[in-house]
């Protein structure tokens, strides 16, 4: 996930810039003045004030704006879709694709949101008792680059429905997608001031928590960032939702169909170039069909071949940077040294682009890094197992715990697993995926809290009681 580094410098004037790339050929995208302390301030004052005018609008008021978000959204499907591939490399299909998504999101909410946030009677001895979700008010949102409009959305529709106004800190490679999504905001007619992009560095995330306005915040990145923004959450008492890392375990078990459940091990592996925190990383496969499954992943991989992200032929895009694809391939390389075996890829390409091959690890084993870390690339770790029980005891000897996906013909068989897997959530025969009507979140260092569903919107609210007697 994001690292939080900054691709800022200092212009002539002494201005800090912060710089976009083309992910594929390299080339200047554009520069952005980064806000000052004082313009910094007077955002955060400004979505202040709308907060108070924010919660007084109606829920059915709210209702329509969302659809109308979700109406903007599919307008301006293709200039943001090739915004986002320019920015971060996500294959142009793909990344259509996210666009959908997020008005499926607005629609989802608009339509359900209302229910979510009616009060709750509950009997007791007073004559009336009840619950309310009131809004908390602005929400500080540090959004990652890999799925630049998906993120922000799936905080943003259902935080602003719920009565709150948003202050958004996008990472810095995908400032031009984070300008748009402002756009988007107040071209479907959104309050103003309702949703701002900040334009900050890193550096700058702990002063706008410090402010007494910002309620909450929300943050999908990396462990070191979750860590770092959790500790100044924590030490002005404000509410933190965190969507961290992942190294999902995709468990094969004896009686899975090879050639099919090969596929969609591909497909989970690849999604967004490999970079994503619920792909599936670690590929447990029962050394019964060890071998062959191998094989035919090895087999459905070759097929994917780098190219241009902007064709919508291409399946597998660059890495979003340099520095990342670097950390991969070291990350592999050292694997390698550790004893796991190299059956495919492995070797960075020339050219421009961050490009990293499908690469496929075998005989992996807890203590390696392909085991032990997140590999944000499509590389896959693929690890023998002998019985069910050894399945469930690799996939949880691992300190993340987002998702995790279990393959069999007999989806009985695995009903006593489930509950055994430490997983925010787990799909048998499915691959791990965002859903809005499924909370999404994780356990140990995949972080805490919940997004979409019920759940996700009232994780930003007061959950008030009321007693009348």
């Amino acid at each position: 996930m994001e690292n939080l580094i900054d691709t800022c410098r200092e212009n002539s004037m002494s201005h800090k810039l912060i710089t976009t790339l083309n992910a594929h050929t390299r080339d200047l995208l554009a520069e952005y003045e980064v806000l000052t302390g004082e313009q910094i301030r007077q955002r955060i004052d400004r979505a202040q004030a709308a907060f108070i005018g924010w919660k007084s609008v109606g829920i059915e008021q709210r209702t329509e704006l969302l659809r109308s978000l979700a109406g903007q959204l599919r307008e301006s499907k293709e200039e943001n879709s090739r915004l986002m591939t320019l920015e971060m490399g996500k294959p142009i299909a793909q990344a259509e694709s996210e666009i959908e998504k997020c008005a499926v999101l607005c629609d989802f909410y608009a339509e359900q949101g209302p229910r979510f946030l009616q009060p709750e009677f509950v009997p007791t001895d007073a004559t009336r008792s009840y619950i309310r979700y009131d809004p908390l008010g602005v929400i500080l949102a540090v959004m990652p680059w890999n799925f630049p409009f998906w993120q922000v959305f799936r905080f943003a529709a259902p935080a602003l429905m719920a009565g709150n106004t948003a202050l958004l800190k996008h990472a810095s490679n995908v400032t031009g997608c984070s300008l748009a999504i402002q756009r988007i905001f107040t071209d479907a007619g959104v309050m103003e001031d309702a949703f701002q992009s900040l334009l900050i560095g890193s550096k700058q995330v702990p002063d706008v928590l410090a402010r007494r306005e910002v309620r909450a915040v929300t943050l999908t990145g990396s462990e070191s960032a979750g860590r770092s923004v959790a500790a100044n959450a924590g030490q002005h008492l404000k509410k933190c939702v965190l969507e961290l890392g992942g190294s999902d375990p995709f468990i094969v078990l004896e009686d899975a169909d090879i050639l099919s459940t090969a596929e969609a091990a591909v497909a989970a592996r690849t999604m967004n170039s490999g970079q994503s925190c619920i792909a599936a990383k670690r590929f447990l496969v029962h050394e019964r069909i060890y071998n062959e499954f191998v094989e035919a992943m090895i087999e459905g991989m070759e097929k994917l071949t780098p190219g241009d992200p902007l064709l919508e032929s291409t399946q597998l895009g660059p890495q979003a940077r340099r520095d990342l694809r670097d950390e991969l391939h070291k990350q592999v390389q050292q694997s390698i040294r550790q004893g796991s075996e190299l059956r495919l890829g492995g070797r960075i390409p020339d050219g421009a682009g961050a490009f990293y091959p499908c690469s496929v690890l075998s005989n992996v084993t807890p203590g390696m890094v392909a085991f032990d870390e997140e590999l944000f690339g499509p590389v896959a770790a693929v690890t023998p197992f002998d019985t069910a029980e050894r399945a469930i005891h690799l996939a949880n000897q691992s300190r993340f715990g987002l998702g995790a996906s279990i393959w069999t013909a007999d989806v009985d068989r695995v009903s006593d697993l489930l509950p055994q897997l430490e997983s925010g959530s787990v799909f048998v025969n499915e691959v791990t995926k965002s859903d809005p009507r499924m909370p999404f979140g994780g356990v140990k260092d995949s972080g805490y809290g919940r997004e979409l569903s019920a759940f996700g919107i009232r994780e930003f609210t007061n959950i008030k009681s009321i007693w009348v007697k």
